[in-house]
């Protein structure tokens, strides 16, 4: 019989031990390591990161000082969403990740319904991220995908932080992308002496424009940590070789207009009449650019976005599908940091007032000309919903 928790079990199975180098071989895999980083320096400096001779930075180098000073309480918040992360990203890349529903069995409890119960690698992340953050001393609520209703964590914990722990997990068997979002907001003060779980909820649902932070994970052939602080968009590689996220795309900048669109069109017959004529007339090439769009659809929203936010163009997902509080939100405050935009077809994302905490609603993402174009069309949103199984 087994006796740990579904947590314990499988964090036994894949907690980082410590490299054991063969005898004599240490300074070897150390100037390996040297020569790695000359490399990276060297390329990443043709792209305009920084120059040859300077060290990349880390995420916490940058948020601490060396790029945006987020304040003491912050960096230790994000120190621990990294830690978090990481492990995160161990346990989808092991071989034990797609057993982990064998080890598991039934017995846990479900949330969400047929295409979105959440499945036991979910819940898995959703304990890591919540024992990280608790752990920081510095969130005095979570709102998770993964959960009915907030956590409370703490009293005077000055932020508040909501999280879609591993969205696209459903694709884990195929090793297609995964991710994790998060926001984070500040603590309502104000609201402190109403009952625990009223208080709980009012700073879960606050606008995504009072958002200080947010970002996302991508869990890929890299893992990259995509974040924001309210002065831009930047992205961090995870270094394998020193387990540290390393400055890669430094103030990202969306292009005005892309070449690509990424939606599931087999559901072309279900979308209004709107949605239709547009994508029709970009695949055309008879829109306000002048040029044959491309489909590209990862069926993963951080992987679909991550390539947006790059190359341009658009990611959307027509029907009331996607989460405004744990997905909508902080995607599109990147996206408007690296100078794009996030709507529902008709409105900012960012100045709709949250009334549920998994409320759903139609999303669109990408470069402004893009979105402004699409909204033209008006009828954009899908309301026919037959259910679908894949």
């Amino acid at each position: 019989m087994l006796s740990l928790t579904t947590t314990t079990l499988t964090l036994a199975l894949l907690r980082p031990k410590p490299l054991n180098f063969p005898p004599n071989t240490t300074h070897a895999m150390s100037s390996s390591s040297s020569s790695f980083t000359t490399l990276f320096v060297s390329a990443y400096a043709g792209g305009g990161g920084f120059g040859v001779g300077d060290e990349p930075k880390t995420l916490i180098e940058y948020i601490g000082c060396g790029g945006v000073d987020v304040g003491d309480d912050l960096v230790v918040l994000i120190h621990h969403v990294q830690c978090a992360c990481k492990r995160i990203a161990s346990l989808v890349a092991s071989p034990f990740g797609t057993r982990v529903g064998n080890v598991v069995g039934g017995g846990g409890k479900e949330i969400g319904e047929g295409r979105d119960v959440a499945k036991p690698l979910d819940i898995v992340a959703n304990d890591i991220i919540l024992s990280s953050l608790r752990n920081s001393g510095k969130v005095a609520v979570v709102a998770s995908e993964e959960d009915d209703a907030p956590v409370w964590l703490q009293d005077d914990g000055p932020f508040v932080v909501v999280v879609d722990p591993l969205d696209g997990s459903r694709n884990i068997d195929a090793s297609i992308p995964t991710g994790t979002i998060f926001g984070v907001y500040n603590h309502l003060v104000e609201a402190d002496k109403l009952p625990r779980e009223e208080k709980a909820l009012i700073n879960s649902l606050q606008s995504g424009s009072r958002l200080v932070a947010a970002g996302y994970v991508l869990y890929s052939s890299a893992t990259i940590l995509c974040v924001s602080f309210g002065a831009g968009t930047h992205a961090f590689t995870l270094d394998q070789s020193t387990g540290e996220f390393v400055l890669t795309y430094p103030s990202i900048r969306i292009p005005p207009r892309g070449q690509i669109y990424s939606v599931n069109d087999a559901r072309y017959f279900d979308w209004p009449e709107g949605l239709r004529n547009y994508i029709d007339t970009i695949r055309q090439g008879k829109g306000k650019y002048p040029k044959k769009y491309s489909a590209r659809y990862i069926c993963s929203l951080v992987a679909d976005f991550h390539r947006t936010l790059l190359y341009g163009g658009v990611a959307m997902n027509p029907r009331d599908h996607l989460r405004l509080v744990y997905e909508a939100n902080p995607l599109s405050f990147l996206a408007e940091q690296a100078g794009g935009k996030g709507s529902d077809g008709k409105s900012r994302i960012l100045s709709i007032q949250p009334v549920k905490l998994h409320q759903r609603l139609p999303l669109f993402l990408g470069s402004p000309d893009d979105i402004d174009e699409l909204e033209s069309y008006g009828d954009v949103q899908q309301k026919v919903n037959p259910g679908y199984e894949v």
